[in-house]
């Protein structure tokens, strides 16, 4: 209980400073005039993007989960996909979704519950990778092009960490000081689920020409997907090269995955109007660029509603008649 009102209250917190910080950067009469105007093919675009590409993220799964023998369809692995963006809207943020298909697939595959949410993780893991990968790059290509300021330095360094626990969940020589970690992950009760994602994640080691392959489409699929949030901002008129986004939509993926959010409300749209001001857009333009692609995850979640709908009404009783 304690722990849910601190969650319920740093969640307000944060949604409040940012919903405080954007009133005071925009006009509200000359927001909604940019969002009536938007260009809709631009949107739709988005969209279009946000959508095709979940079919090859599905096929990735597909291929993590069969190297560790977990053999699934293709079809409900992307189904799954689409009912976590739903599940994502309601639960706290991605990883809301992430525990949705682990629960789901692992009730498919009795017994498999740790491979199962360790290819789930590592998607996440490559992923971010990918998408630091691609903010590396950006990095470079912003420097002294583009003036964001602190944003560099804070991408460079989740560039770091990331590689930092690429090494800490492939080296076998970090076995041994891990094992420190375990009784003080005992007393908080979490040991043995931890212990059952490493290995899961771990035994993917010795698949490296999967791991590989895997890797060349996240970052392909991240590069796509970073164009989503370029025709969102195009669609309410800001003219920026894609090269911008490289930099941007990484540290946007990061700033949603912030846990205390309502699926990150304000938030969101805050991070938007403040890098995007940093490149002289003005702040109604940016949270307009800010709410659309929100409207574009709502557009991504739709399928799976529509899903989990169709399916509710197959199981629902049928009444008798007397």
């Amino acid at each position: 209980m304690r722990r849910r009102r601190i969650r319920i209250g740093a969640t307000l917190v944060v949604t409040g400073l940012c919903a405080a910080y954007i009133i005071w950067k925009i006009d509200v009469g000359k927001t909604l005039d940019v969002l009536r105007d938007a260009k809709l093919g631009y949107f739709f675009g988005s969209v279009g993007i946000m959508v095709v590409t979940v079919l090859p993220m599905a096929w990735r799964w597909q291929q993590l989960l069969a190297g560790r023998g977990i053999h699934d369809r293709l079809p409900w692995l992307t189904r799954a996909y689409f009912t976590a963006y739903t599940a994502g809207q309601v639960l706290p943020t991605s990883i809301g979704g992430d525990a949705m298909r682990i629960f789901e697939t692992s009730r498919r595959h009795p017994g498999q519950g740790g491979p199962v949410a360790g290819s789930v993780l590592l998607e996440r893991a490559l992923g971010g990778a990918a998408t630091l990968a691609l903010a590396a790059i950006g990095f470079v290509l912003a420097i002294g092009r583009y003036d964001v300021g602190a944003y560099l330095w804070v991408e460079l360094g989740f560039v770091v960490a990331t590689i930092a626990l690429g090494v800490v969940l492939f080296s076998r020589r970090m076995r041994g000081p891990l094992r420190w970690t375990v009784p003080v992950l005992r007393r908080l009760r979490v040991e043995r689920p931890l212990r059952a994602v490493y290995e899961g994640i771990h035994g993917y080691r010795e698949h490296p020409w999967l791991l590989v392959g895997v890797c060349v489409l996240t970052l392909a699929v991240q590069a796509v997907r970073v164009l989503a949030i370029w025709l969102a901002a195009k669609s309410v008129g800001v003219d920026l090269s894609p090269r911008v986004y490289y930099v941007m939509g990484p540290l946007l993926f990061l700033v949603m995955l912030v846990p205390f959010t309502i699926n990150g409300l304000a938030v969101r749209e805050a991070f938007f109007v403040s890098f995007l001001g940093k490149l002289h857009v003005g702040a109604d333009a940016a949270f307009a660029t800010g709410f659309l692609f929100f409207v574009v995850t709502i557009a991504l979640s739709l399928p799976g509603a529509v899903i989990l709908a169709v399916e509710g009404l197959r199981r629902s009783p049928t009444p008798e008649h007397g």
